[in-house]
């Protein structure tokens, strides 16, 4: 079966795109198989000159919670403990993260890779999404992410190795599950910091480090690691993390390692904001957290410019389900990177489509609006260009070729609002 979209304008996510106008787009088999000209004559459905863009890939995504605002923040260890606990409530907890990859296919984010979960629940995901069992984006899973007692989610979505033979275990563990990727939780984060100015005190020796990486690569699997702050980037690229998640300040010196190594960071700025922005009267926070997600948040974009303009890999994320970072709103990622980082919203555009393909080795497959590629695309009103804010209502979300009309999903007030008024502040 074919199903030809026409009077369509398409930015296909290449890096030096070029907006296209007056196109239509063949589907066959779930599968990309031609781009021409609008012909006005054959058949198909006229889109009538709304635009094209490749579904969006979000590098950053955890799959337990939703990421609304809360008054009171949760026990995350506690609640992880008790839906693990027997399998009537893994079950539950397996049913909420259906509806979490559910909402993020049908936003327009139609690969994801999830960096950190409960047990094996995202490989087992995955797994279904691709055998046609339930809805949900193409999935790159972590499963569960590695630490030490004490580390940065450790008990919630991150075991705690107490030796060598953990670290070994656990990420065999992993990957004898289907891991496509191992997730290690270097330094601690801004929620579980104890004093301002230490939002990621180091938690793993560098050679507990190297051990993860070591080990991960000896059984084929690529290494993520939670880095928030310098002395942890250095010990993750030093040690063979392949992808540093969210980053920190830089030295000229440490950029150079990051491009010499050929490491690749993963940006994630909507995190940080609500903490650093918001009264924490909104939030929940309290100052140390303010404190610290004000000095992340400048870290993260000082680190990734430095990084961009060295020529170092560079990815986005979102880190849902932090707080108000939900599973539908990686389109304002794309939108923060424009005004904070100060890039043009097709390079924007690039960076969450074909690029981030390319850090998870799924370029061939994925992440532009190529002939024999997957039929993995949005449908939005308005230029994308002209801003991300189109990609919240998308007209059609089509992945692997099915479509996805006018998709609904459950939203946030309270988040909307807030983070519409913060993304309006750096607009004026």
């Amino acid at each position: 079966m074919s199903i030809t979209y026409k009077n369509v304008n398409i930015l296909d996510g290449t890096k030096d795109m070029k907006l296209q106008e007056n196109m239509m787009i063949t589907v066959t088999g779930g599968n990309i198989s031609a781009i021409k000209p609008n012909d006005p004559s054959a058949d198909g459905i006229d889109l009538g000159g709304k635009y094209i863009i490749p579904g969006l890939i979000n590098l950053h995504v955890h799959t337990p919670g939703n990421g609304f605002p809360k008054k009171k923040q949760t026990d995350s260890k506690k609640v992880a403990k008790l839906v693990m606990s027997n399998k009537l409530f893994q079950q539950i907890g397996l049913y909420l993260c259906k509806d979490a990859i559910k909402t993020e296919v049908l936003s327009g984010t139609t690969t994801i890779r999830t960096v950190g979960g409960l047990g094996h629940f995202d490989s087992q995901l995955r797994d279904k999404v691709s055998a046609n069992k339930l809805l949900g984006p193409r999935i790159v899973s972590c499963d569960s992410a590695i630490t030490i007692p004490g580390g940065h989610m450790e008990g919630s979505v991150a075991y705690g190795a107490l030796d060598d033979d953990d670290f070994v275990r656990f990420i065999a563990d992993n990957v004898n599950a289907g891991a496509d990727w191992i997730k290690i939780m270097i330094t601690g984060g801004v929620l579980d910091a104890k004093v301002k100015g230490e939002p990621g005190e180091m938690k793993m020796t560098p050679e507990q480090v190297k051990l993860c990486c070591e080990t991960a690569h000896r059984l084929g699997k690529k290494v993520c690691a939670h880095v928030e702050s310098p002395k942890g980037v250095e010990v993750a690229i030093e040690n063979g993390v392949d992808s540093i998640e969210h980053g920190s300040a830089m030295s000229d010196e440490t950029v150079k390692k990051f491009k010499d190594l050929n490491r690749v960071l993963v940006c994630t700025l909507s995190p940080a904001i609500p903490l650093a922005k918001f009264d924490p009267e909104v939030t929940g926070g309290n100052d140390i957290q303010r404190y610290n997600s004000e000095v992340l948040l400048e870290g993260i974009i000082d680190g990734t410019k430095k990084c961009l303009k060295a020529g170092v890999k560079v990815g986005l994320g979102t880190d849902t389900v932090c707080p108000f970072i939900t599973h539908y709103d990686m389109w304002r990622e794309l939108e923060y990177a424009h005004y904070l980082l100060g890039l043009d919203r097709s390079e924007c555009l690039y960076l969450a489509t074909l690029n981030n393909a390319e850090i998870i080795d799924l370029d061939k497959e994925t992440g532009s609006i190529e002939v024999g590629k997957s039929a993995d695309f949005i449908v939005v009103d308005d230029n994308p260009l002209d801003g991300f804010d189109t990609i919240r209502k998308p007209e059609l979300v089509v992945f692997k070729g099915k479509e996805y009309k006018k998709p609904q999903v459950k939203k946030s007030p309270e988040a909307e609002e807030k983070l519409d008024e913060y993304l309006n502040s750096l607009k004026a």
